[in-house]
């Protein structure tokens, strides 16, 4: 799970508790539970309606302007193997 272990989770938990205090972390814990399962949910919903994602991506702002930058990016990686050869 991302690479933590039990010594990194029992620290995390710890300075949650020294922030949050003990009266809020179920409250932190449920509103937590309720935003992953409603992630899923609606992860769920678009795949189950047929849409392709990269029709949706395309709808988003920015997304085109992003997609140059990543041409560009992959334009340089490729110079640079060709120089360090």
């Amino acid at each position: 799970m991302f690479g933590l272990g039990t010594p990194e989770l029992v620290v995390i938990l710890a300075i949650a508790f020294l922030l949050f205090g003990g009266k809020k972390l179920p409250e932190i814990g449920s509103g937590l539970g309720k935003a992953i399962s409603s992630f899923k949910k609606g992860l769920g919903e678009v795949e189950d309606s047929g849409l392709d994602v990269s029709e949706m991506t395309k709808k988003l702002p920015g997304v085109r302007e992003v997609a140059a930058v990543q041409e560009k990016i992959d334009k340089a990686k490729d110079i640079s193997r060709v120089m360090t050869k």
